[in-house]
């Protein structure tokens, strides 16, 4: 055998122990891709159902917040027709409707209070705050306090 053969059947040999030795690894690295798969479907068995719930709860909580969103807009609604609703009755629709029973009970009870005194046979208080009826651009409207320095005309 020359050299060169034997340099040829040292190489032949140490590719087969290379070749041997490679397909060691590469059937150790099979068994540990077939015992990642194994776990990967047994972690999507697990799973499946979780995220199907996960799902289905995320619909669900889509469908109430689409729901609220739509409770709230016609709550905006109402409170901005009940806005709407309390600036026109503000002012002079509230003393368009208030007054004219604020005055006339105002006037009863004076007319009771005097006719009570009469009857009674008590001089008339002048203690009292006299109530004067005013009328502000058309609407009647009551104010409370001393109305003027004239003497009352007394009625018989």
């Amino acid at each position: 055998m020359t050299a060169g053969e034997l340099v040829l059947v040292v190489a032949a040999v140490l590719c087969a122990i290379g070749f041997a030795a490679l397909i060691v690894v590469l059937l150790r690295v099979l068994d540990t891709l077939r015992e990642v798969r194994r776990e990967v479907d047994q972690l999507r068995m697990e799973t499946t159902p979780l995220i199907r719930e996960l799902l289905a709860t995320t619909d669900e909580a889509r469908a109430t917040v689409d729901e609220a969103r739509a409770d709230l807009e016609r709550f905006d609604r109402v409170l901005g027709s009940a806005e709407a609703i309390g600036d026109a009755v503000g002012g002079r629709v509230a003393r368009t409707t208030f007054s004219a029973p604020m005055i006339k009970a105002a006037g009863l009870a004076r007319g009771t209070s005097r006719t009570i005194s009469r009857l009674r046979g008590t001089p008339k208080q002048t203690s009292t705050l006299p109530v004067a009826v005013t009328s502000i651009d058309g609407v009647g409207a009551l104010e409370v306090g001393s109305t003027d320095s004239s003497p009352r005309r007394k009625r018989a």
